[in-house]
């Protein structure tokens, strides 16, 4: 790209404020089950109605949230089960692709690919559940974008975003988020040390206890 200049994304405020509320629902800052109101939720995010309006008519086409007449948005629920199916296919899915592209992922991306790691940390230790989530996504997207195989990002993608991870808020109070989010480091630094079998174990084990660690109370 001439000058150097990555492309800047520009996105819609309706866009943005279904990020933002997508985030909330995986944290689990939005309840399952709880109705909200489009205003109600225009106040905390700080925008009008509308565009929140619009955000939330865009999850209900992901099936996240679902319209309560002249009340507002109720966030579906999901079954532990259904949480159970979508680790055991993201554990089929990306140790191994990540795994693949670790030699040959450029080493002038390594600098941003730990940016996105510490942005993670940072969110951890202020408390911002939303950005956390937020960040985390995209660091793992990220990481499975150099297989070049949109379909495989997009599955990926779509069984994030159909997750709960009910256990951050605990997490968070007991002060153990951070050390959690620190996980995400060490991963870059098996990729950096080009360490294939090193980067699969560490996904394997990041994946398979963040479902452990998200459960509800008692479930299992």
């Amino acid at each position: 790209m001439p000058g150097g200049f990555a492309p800047i994304e520009k996105i819609s405020m309706r866009e943005r404020i279904g990020r933002a509320l997508h985030a909330a629902i995986i944290s689990g800052e939005l309840e399952p089950g709880t109705v909200y109101s489009a205003p109600s939720l225009g106040a905390r995010f700080g925008v009008s109605a509308t565009p929140v309006r619009e955000a939330m008519l865009d999850l209900v086409r992901e099936d996240l949230v679902e319209i309560v007449p002249n009340k507002g948005f109720r966030v579906t629920e999901i079954s532990e089960a259904a949480l159970d199916e979508i680790t055991e296919l993201r554990l089929l899915i990306e140790p191994g692709v990540v795994a693949k592209v670790t030699p040959s992922i450029p080493s002038a991306d390594l600098g941003e690919i730990r940016a996105l790691a510490e942005a993670i940390v940072e969110h951890a230790a202020l408390g911002n559940l939303i950005e956390y989530t937020e960040a985390d996504r995209v660091f793992h997207l990220r990481l499975l974008s150099y297989a070049e195989n949109s379909r495989l990002s997009n599955l990926v993608s779509e069984l994030r975003g159909h997750a709960r991870l009910y256990g951050l808020s605990a997490l968070l109070a007991r002060g153990e988020l951070e050390q959690v989010a620190r996980e995400h480091l060490a991963i870059v630094d098996t990729i950096e040390r080009r360490d294939p079998d090193a980067v699969e174990e560490l996904m394997r084990e990041h994946i398979s206890q963040t479902r452990g660690r998200w459960a509800r109370p008692g479930a299992g």
